[in-house]
């Protein structure tokens, strides 16, 4: 039996980055606002304060904040041709749950994307020609410019008072930063970081052979900071634990430490945990809000006047499925839209390793701590008879030296026993790792749609994702490793070891938890799930958050456009769509 709840004026799925971030700009508009998360309530205070010990074998080797794979989980495939099977150990990515999502474990590197990602085919086209982009390729323009965006990646800079140095302000570069970023209307909030030998070792070399190193974007805290929403953040202390862990410092941006302390003292806003959404219930062409059970088995019906999908892409594109919320795409014909363009990332990278007289002391690290360079990103570069189009930044990061992951040795070293041992020591201390963080083009093939065998604990089929690197991916990765191993050996070592992107995509050993499309955004409802605005072309009362919209991945970390795209969204509704609710874009 299902119990009916008094309506809402708005209700949320998920409680990451962009539920709290849809929570505090509608809670301003006066509305009542529910936020349904299905983990639990965590907070730095009381779960990750600096007394909790960053255990390795808790955080990052049984999952403590990462999605419970034994109530539900995706079922994976390389190509359609194949059987999909379920995964029953996290791997390639970490889907996070809790309050704070995904959020919670970010690096906090946060990108901007170049002004041209945004129009990936006409611009493409427009200097190559159409036969330069692969006919497996399903890229498209966005529907949406950089110029619209820059307002909102503003507003999220400041919001987590991001560390860094404008290479752009007003359309002059600015020396010391990226030359290549769009303009900016205001410089970082904060200075970057202090860097250490490691990111120091890379610009210098990167310099050498003329290219144009700059401190990374931080959402590491390089001085004590209080956002516009009056919360603080503390220095960072370079411990070495951010991705895959929470900050107990107050030193890293997340929703948990710049939105919450302000949002939860609203007495217009509520969150539930323990709430897992199984459907969005519509009627005549709009939602009536959601249906949601809770951990005892309690089923309930929350009405709502506007509905969020504000989950990670997998669950907002299952959502919309299982809802019967638009069609299907079918890689076979090319119809439908929900789950098409589904993307990932193009790692690579190499390890420069040293003699004994010259050190780097990798515990000292933070997520976002690095140097890079930005010649070889989408178009920053002329593609003219390279055979591909997009690329990617390279980057020396200095995350992290933990003990249990981090053990860099030569290739040719034993896998286990003495020699082993020998080479952890010999290099542990003496090795620097740089990499290529490349974009992933959207191919006919890759998508996601339900599963016909495996279903998750509450009955409904699983999620299933059919992915592989395309013939475009493989070449601009080879053409960034390239550049990668020639910095690398600019860089003094011994001995440079170059791991090149894997080819097969293996879902088994972690790469990023960049994983974007599925509910894509465009200026159609014929090619993209969402218009400009995030708002649903089938229910105008459904708002679909987070990296789903995007049509490609451009070769940038994404929380940075996420939150910018998040913002334009409610600038729009705030606008326009409270006082004439209905299709902000008429199609």
């Amino acid at each position: 039996m299902t119990t009916i709840l008094p309506r809402r004026d708005v209700v949320i799925v998920g409680f990451g980055w962009t539920g709290a971030i849809v929570a505090e700009q509608l809670t301003q508009e006066g509305l009542d606002v529910l936020a349904l998360e299905r983990g639990h309530w965590r907070d730095t205070s009381t779960d990750y304060a600096v007394n909790n010990a960053q255990d390795e074998v808790r955080y990052r080797y049984r999952d403590e904040l990462f999605e419970d794979l034994s109530r539900e989980t995706l079922t994976f495939r390389n190509q359609s041709n194949q059987e999909a099977l379920p995964m029953r150990m996290l791997g390639s990515f970490l889907p996070g749950t809790n309050v704070g999502g995904s959020g919670v474990h970010w690096n906090g590197q946060t990108w901007r994307f170049l002004p041209t990602d945004f129009q990936a085919r006409s611009h493409n086209e427009e200097r190559y020609g159409a036969d330069a982009i692969d006919e497996e390729l399903t890229i498209q323009d966005w529907g949406v410019t950089y110029e619209e965006l820059e307002p909102h990646y503003d507003t999220f800079d400041k919001l987590c008072g991001i560390a860094g140095q404008a290479g752009n302000l007003g359309g002059e570069i600015q020396q010391g930063g990226n030359p290549f970023e769009g303009p900016r209307s205001s410089p970082y909030p904060n200075p970057p970081m202090d860097m250490v030998a490691a990111p120091l070792r890379f610009a210098d070399a990167a310099r050498e052979l003329g290219y144009q190193p700059f401190p990374g974007p931080s959402a590491n805290m390089s001085r004590a900071y209080t956002n516009p929403l009056g919360v603080s953040l503390a220095p960072c202390s370079y411990c070495g634990f951010c991705e895959k862990y929470a900050c107990g410092n107050y030193s890293k941006a997340t929703a948990a430490t710049t939105i919450l302390p302000a949002l939860m003292r609203r007495e217009n806003f509520t969150l539930k945990t323990g709430a897992m959404v199984l459907r969005v219930e519509t009627r005549g062409g709009r939602a009536t809000g959601v249906t949601y059970v809770t951990p005892e088995g309690d089923e309930f019906f929350q009405p709502a006047d506007m509905v969020f999908l504000c989950a990670y892409i997998t669950h907002n594109v299952n959502l919309l499925m299982q809802s019967g919320i638009g069609e299907i795409y079918d890689p076979r014909t090319g119809e439908g839209q929900v789950g098409r363009n589904y993307a990932y990332q193009t790692m690579s990278g190499a390890n420069v390793f040293y003699d004994d007289d010259f050190s780097v002391n990798p515990f000292v690290g933070a997520g976002a701590l690095g140097q890079c360079i930005d010649e070889f990103n989408g178009d920053n570069f002329d593609h003219e008879g390279l055979g591909f189009i997009g690329g990617g930044y390279i980057a020396q990061w200095q995350t992290n030296g933990r003990p249990i992951e981090h053990h860099p040795v030569p290739s040719d070293t034993p896998t286990f026993g003495l020699g082993w041992k020998q080479a952890v020591r010999a290099n542990y201390n003496h090795t620097i790792g740089i990499g290529a963080h490349g974009a992933s083009h959207s191919r006919r093939g890759n998508h996601l749609d339900l599963d016909p065998t495996y279903r998750d604990a509450y009955g409904r089929p699983l999620m299933r994702l059919t992915f592989d690197f395309s013939r475009n991916d493989i070449a601009m990765s080879a053409y960034l490793t390239d550049r990668v191993e020639e910095i690398a050996r600019a860089m003094g070592g011994n001995r440079v070891d170059v791991s090149p992107l894997k080819v097969p995509y293996d879902i088994k050993p972690y790469q990023t938890t960049h994983n974007t499309g599925g509910h894509i955004m465009g200026d159609s409802p014929d090619n993209s799930v969402t218009n400009k605005f995030n708002q649903s072309w089938d229910v105008s009362n459904l708002f679909l958050m987070g990296a789903g919209n995007f049509p490609q991945n451009p070769g940038y970390n994404p929380t940075g456009t996420v939150a910018a795209l998040a913002y334009h969204s409610l600038a729009e509704i705030r606008r326009s769509y409270l006082q004439n609710p209905g299709p902000l874009v008429q199609a």
